[in-house]
């Protein structure tokens, strides 16, 4: 699939210049076409075929094929959720919790990264340590001094806030020589560029479908090691989670599993396997050398204001306004979506393989 065959695609850049995909990407019709197809399979054939919960179980094993074979990872391993923060939210509330424990995190972190670490501190008497991270730059030494006796680490693997690629798998094995666990935000990474979790050695990895993967709203994943997942007590267990719901007590499931509770809907994870092909169909070379050349015409044209790194690094680019949201709103306004990122004072521009030179140039011509 070229680029210019997805981008005919998608039915939403008809009605606007899309530069927003690191909060949430549109979805081709052949994704909506897949999933409406699973809603009208479960509904009207699998009652009485398969059965729903035959067509279910299937359809929910299918994916966690699909997502372990895109991230390199074994299908037990993965646990189905809605999104980034919910996979992130079932780690925090599964760990046993006590007064002094640390939580390191950077201070790039979306809120899914910071909130459970709040609570935790507040309610449990964790300590969190704040480490610096602008334009994916972290200090080892201060890593290393910070997750010294740290019970767990976490941090993205791509900055929401400038697009910045920070070194997973050296900030990862810092932190568990040190005995910490390493829980990676990978939401801006997973279809933008090849994820290989067994290689980046994090005892988990929380991401999700609606953004770079072109998938529906609510689908998320979550990896996590089985060594990891062995000795965690979900807050939440149903028969989705255990090995035999009729036992007493029910043995929960040894790996990640063990974090599905009960029944969902296998619509939106049918979109979530067809945004995972069209992303592959596509190819993560031609995805980069896209993205690259776009957004460096993007960081020429925004000159002094540009925060991002000038060099490549993501398709999220971020530049400086006296006003973000004021100007945020404006191009909306024109037509064209683009987000302000609060805690930095930025402008975001996403930009994707569907993303053309004249959407560049109608951003920079309407700044």
């Amino acid at each position: 699939m070229t680029p210019e065959e997805l981008r005919a695609d998608i039915p939403a850049l008809d009605e606007a210049v899309y530069l927003n995909t690191g909060a949430g990407g549109p979805s081709p019709r052949r994704v909506v076409d897949a999933t409406e197809a699973a809603l009208e399979y479960h509904e009207y054939e699998a009652p009485a075929g398969a059965g729903t919960y035959g067509a279910l179980f299937e359809s929910l094993d299918e994916t966690r094929e699909v997502v372990a074979d895109h991230l390199g990872a074994d299908p037990e391993s993965v646990a189905l959720t809605q999104s980034t923060t919910d996979g992130i939210g079932r780690i925090a509330a599964a760990m046993d919790w006590e007064p002094g424990d640390v939580v390191v995190r950077t201070d790039q972190e979306h809120s899914a990264g910071i909130l459970p670490w709040q609570r935790l501190r507040d309610t449990h008497g964790i300590e969190v340590r704040v480490v610096d991270a602008v334009g994916g730059d972290v200090d080892r030494d201060e890593w290393k001094s910070a997750v010294a006796d740290a019970k767990l680490a976490l941090f993205s693997s791509l900055t929401w806030t400038d697009g910045a690629r920070l070194p997973v798998t050296e900030l990862t094995d810092v932190a568990q020589d040190a005995g910490a666990r390493v829980l990676v935000d990978a939401v801006q990474s997973v279809g933008q560029r090849p994820v290989d979790v067994e290689a980046w050695g994090a005892d988990a990895v929380a991401a999700a479908g609606h953004k770079w993967l072109l998938a529906p709203t609510g689908t998320g994943f979550l990896h996590v090691d089985d060594e990891f997942a062995q000795p965690l007590e979900p807050a939440q267990v149903g028969y989705m989670g255990v090995e035999d719901p009729e036992a007493d007590p029910a043995p929960l499931k040894p790996d990640a599993r063990r974090f599905e509770i009960g029944s969902v809907s296998p619509v939106p994870y049918a979109g979530l396997r067809e945004g995972i092909a069209t992303i592959e169909d596509v190819g993560f070379d031609t995805i980069a050398d896209r993205v690259e050349r776009l957004t460096d015409r993007l960081k020429d044209g925004l000159g002094d204001r540009l925060v991002s790194a000038e060099s490549y690094e993501s398709g999220l680019v971020s530049f400086r306004a006296d006003d973000p949201i004021e100007v945020a709103q404006r191009l909306v306004d024109e037509g064209i979506r683009v987000r302000d990122i609060p805690p930095t004072g930025t402008v975001r521009v996403s930009v994707h393989v569907f993303n053309t030179a004249d959407d560049i140039d109608a951003l920079l011509d309407a700044l």
